[in-house]
């Protein structure tokens, strides 16, 4: 019943007019008559308006509850947005704190990288001026060995002079004794042909 009070309810408040009306509570009327058949044999004008004014009430039911199930629904909607705008505040705000938390972590960590840059910088300077001395060191280790080998280099360059000068010397010195020799050897051979040709003399002469 409360149903086809509330399709004649839809069709009053969509009719333009008194026709319109009317054949709305016509249709309405057919419906009941095939939900109640035995509507038609009793139904008169008193009967219509009666029926008319149960539908009227119906219908200002209907209203009411449509009108209480908005009100209800307008609550609880507020609940909700009130609810959402609660846990919203509650969610920026942790989400705040945590953001906070991660900038005031993200500081620490680059207080921290800085100092480990600053140190390893100090290293590497540390590093570098060890270097430098170890190179001044070699610098200093190759010019020495370069001095001693320059005057090693020096002492050999002398001594090879004085290897050519005695060796000069010595061919000089053989030189003069083998010219000496060659003389000695010559006038011994010039003395023995001497003494042979005397010896030769003698035997002729004393033969006769």
């Amino acid at each position: 019943m409360s149903q086809v009070a509330l399709h004649l309810y839809r069709k009053l408040h969509e009719a333009r007019n008194d026709e319109a009306r009317s054949d709305a509570i016509v249709e309405a009327f057919s419906e009941l008559e095939e939900r109640f058949p035995g509507l038609k044999d009793t139904a008169t004008r008193q009967h219509l308006s009666e029926t008319e004014l149960r539908l009227q009430k119906e219908i200002e039911g209907v209203r009411l509850e449509i009108k209480q199930v908005e009100a209800s629904l307008h609550m609880e909607i507020k609940q909700v947005e009130g609810n959402l705008h609660k846990e919203i505040k509650q969610v920026e705000g942790s989400l705040r704190k945590e953001i906070e938390q991660v900038r005031l972590e993200i500081k620490q960590v680059e207080a921290s990288l800085r100092k480990e840059i600053e140190q390893v910088r100090l290293e590497i300077k540390q590093v570098e001026g060890n270097l430098q001395k170890e190179i001044e060191g070699v610098r200093l280790e190759i010019k020495q060995v370069e001095g001693s080998l320059r005057k090693e280099i020096e002492q050999v360059r002398l001594e090879i002079e004085k290897t050519r000068t005695d060796m000069k010397r010595i061919e000089l010195e053989m030189a003069r004794a083998m010219h000496r020799q060659t003389l000695w050897v010559v006038g011994s051979i010039g003395t023995l042909i001497t003494v042979i040709r005397l010896l030769d003399w003698f035997l002729a002469h004393g033969a006769h």
